[in-house]
């Protein structure tokens, strides 16, 4: 994957494979469609033209700001450099580069950094680390930008009871695992399922970022002394924080009102929102991962 196309019209050619060379990036001819092929292989796309061919371009084409490309649009005037898409995901850095580069003057206008502030993926994006439960930073932007929100550090292994709008950042790993158990289970138990479903679904423990369950489970010391013996953290969900958009394995759970534990844990502290492993039970232990 390309990690930065520029696209421009052919009166804009000499221009925009200037600021390719001083980036560089790819530069191709625009062309109608060009955007869907530029989606599937760029990661951040530059648009030298009006704003409206763009918007027009990439609005059938938006999933998820977590996945799309960042687009930015360079004025015809090759004056503004102007992120449409993506601005905490790469568009706001990609204006100011080229402000840097080729003396634009970046048109920022997320509230956040607009504001003089640090949004929760710009913190993350600083600091090499992963926000797990990526639909919480609405909330959690809203909160900066009032200034309500504050930056809590845990250093070592540990749990966390949060509610909504919350964001968590963690080291980078690829996968958060749900987990659920039945009152008073051991430690070493828990640990053996785990290996065992991270033998199954084909992953090494040090690709996990979060594990999760739900707070009705926060005081069972297994799941915690479990946890902490495998050096990671885990995080307790109030059953409104579970993520509730997708079909679910039946679960016995659904008497408590929450869809489940294993498999909604999981997704809910995941970047992608995908399991690789739905649902098993180990003995009094059930898991599920998610990406």
């Amino acid at each position: 994957m390309s990690r930065t196309v520029i696209t421009a019209l052919p009166y804009f050619q000499r221009q925009g494979e200037e600021i390719a060379s001083s980036l560089d990036a790819s530069f191709v001819i625009y062309r109608s469609g060009i955007f869907p092929d530029l989606f599937k292989s760029a990661e951040s796309i530059i648009a030298i033209m009006a704003v409206g061919i763009v918007v027009r371009g990439i609005s059938p084409l938006i999933k998820d700001k977590w996945t799309d490309p960042a687009v930015v649009v360079i004025s015809p005037d090759l004056r503004y450099a102007i992120p449409v898409l993506g601005g905490h995901h790469g568009g706001n850095e990609l204006a100011y580069l080229l402000a840097e580069k080729c003396g634009l003057i970046p048109v920022i206008t997320t509230a956040t950094e607009a504001t003089g502030r640090e949004a929760v993926e710009v913190l993350a994006e600083k600091e090499h680390l992963m926000v797990i439960n990526t639909r919480s930073t609405r909330k959690a932007n809203t909160a900066i930008l009032t200034g309500s929100a504050g930056v809590y550090r845990i250093p070592g292994p540990g749990m966390v009871i949060a509610g909504k709008g919350v964001s968590f950042l963690v080291s980078e790993g690829e996968y958060s695992v749900g987990v659920g158990c039945r009152l008073g289970t051991p430690a070493e138990k828990i640990i053996d399922a785990f290996q065992t479903a991270f033998r199954d679904a084909g992953i090494n423990a040090d690709e996990v970022s979060i594990y999760a369950s739900v707070d009705l489970k926060a005081h069972e010391n297994g799941l915690i002394d479990a946890v902490r013996k495998m050096n990671s953290n885990i995080i307790f969900l109030n059953p409104d924080d579970l993520d509730e958009t997708g079909a679910y394995s039946e679960s016995a759970a659904k008497r408590f009102g929450i869809p489940g534990v294993a498999e909604p844990a999981a997704l809910a502290v995941s970047t992608y929102h995908q399991l690789i492993m739905e649902k098993r039970v180990y003995g009094d232990i059930t898991i599920a991962i998610a990406r």
